[in-house]
């Protein structure tokens, strides 16, 4: 049988913003830099690390939101290029965005919003020039994410923030897509309500062969929905494992800060927990130190870590991290 091929494959991909420091002078604010991955079919890749380090950034560029500055985006074995390649991209490739109150149309009603993506994507199935096909398939996608057919003719102020997700989620189901960025999707809304979003997820993945990327900052969201868990640090990715081997065997340094801050339930297994705090100052991605990102605020940082970038290299089977002393430290 011949190995999977994967969905989406990320080579090398950089996002540069050109940032005013003066009269007539830039410099480049680095957002992402240079990260590879692969995200196989029917797969859940989590992309987390602290506000800032690049991640949304990086989930927009891959959609093409933002034109890559360097990189290469691959989606089913085909470079994505041209005007044309991004155009068909897009109609197998969708987002669910952060901010469910910015992110729909005030002047639009639900039926008009989740089928904008049918009427804007015209070669996507004709069937939908069809007013009653057009209001079948908008009914079956609120049906999906459990919205009632009386809603289709509301405005989006006249939902809870929970309802207007919903609402992005069954847009961003509108073409059928294979691929979904999911943008923190959950962190604007209430605990309560989170939980319910994300077993959504977890349904529309199994009903309709999702694969998705999903971008959160809450861990222990990311751990109950991700396959596997890449974390992200400057513009840099610095792991990438499953998420049973991020959450029980961090080898990173800065992941096992981060994982050493994950509230745990359990009075007694937390007190006995030992939380691995992060000193010095976070740098700048408009100043980024010379060498490895991180060891400014590393406790095992050596000579070599403020002189060269760690390769990001694959350790053990199916895991890969950037550190000069991975081997020292574990």
């Amino acid at each position: 049988m011949s190995e999977q091929m994967p969905l989406v494959q990320v080579k090398h991909l950089k996002q540069y913003f050109d940032i005013s420091t003066g009269f007539f002078r830039s410099k480049p604010l680095k957002a992402v830099d240079d990260i590879s991955f692969d995200i196989m079919p029917g797969e859940t890749l989590g992309l987390v690390g602290e506000s800032g380090c690049g991640k949304t950034t990086a989930g927009r560029t891959i959609l093409h939101l933002y034109k890559p500055t360097a990189g290469e985006i691959i989606f089913k074995g085909q470079p994505i290029k041209t005007k044309k390649d991004i155009a068909k991209f897009r109609t197998r490739a969708t987002m669910v965005f952060q901010d469910p109150y910015s992110s729909l149309d005030p002047r639009m009603t639900v039926s008009d919003i989740i089928a904008e993506p049918l009427d804007v994507n015209t070669d996507y199935d004709p069937i939908y020039k069809d007013k009653n096909k057009r209001r079948e398939r908008v009914l079956q996608l609120m049906e999906y994410v459990g919205l009632n057919s009386e809603h289709a003719a509301r405005y989006a102020h006249e939902f809870s923030g929970g309802q207007r997700q919903r609402v992005g989620i069954a847009r961003a189901l509108a073409v059928n897509p294979e691929f979904i960025v999911c943008d923190e999707p959950v962190s604007a809304l209430d605990v309560s309500i989170q939980a319910q979003v994300i077993n959504m997820f977890d349904d529309l993945q199994e009903k309709m062969q999702l694969t998705y990327l999903f971008i959160a900052h809450d861990l222990l969201v990311v751990r109950h929905i991700s396959d596997r868990i890449a974390v992200m640090y400057l513009g840099h990715m610095v792991e990438l494992a499953t998420a049973k081997e991020i959450y029980e065997r961090p080898l990173h340094p800065y992941t096992k800060s981060l994982i050493s801050a994950v509230p745990v339930p359990d009075p007694k297994v937390a007190k006995a927990n030992k939380r691995i705090p992060l000193t010095g100052e976070i740098p700048s991605p408009l100043n980024a130190p010379k060498g490895c990102p991180f060891h400014t605020r590393c406790p095992y940082a050596k000579d070599a870590c403020q002189e060269s970038m760690p390769e990001f290299k694959e350790v053990e089977t199916g895991r890969f991290v950037a550190c000069h002393r991975t081997a020292e430290i574990n």
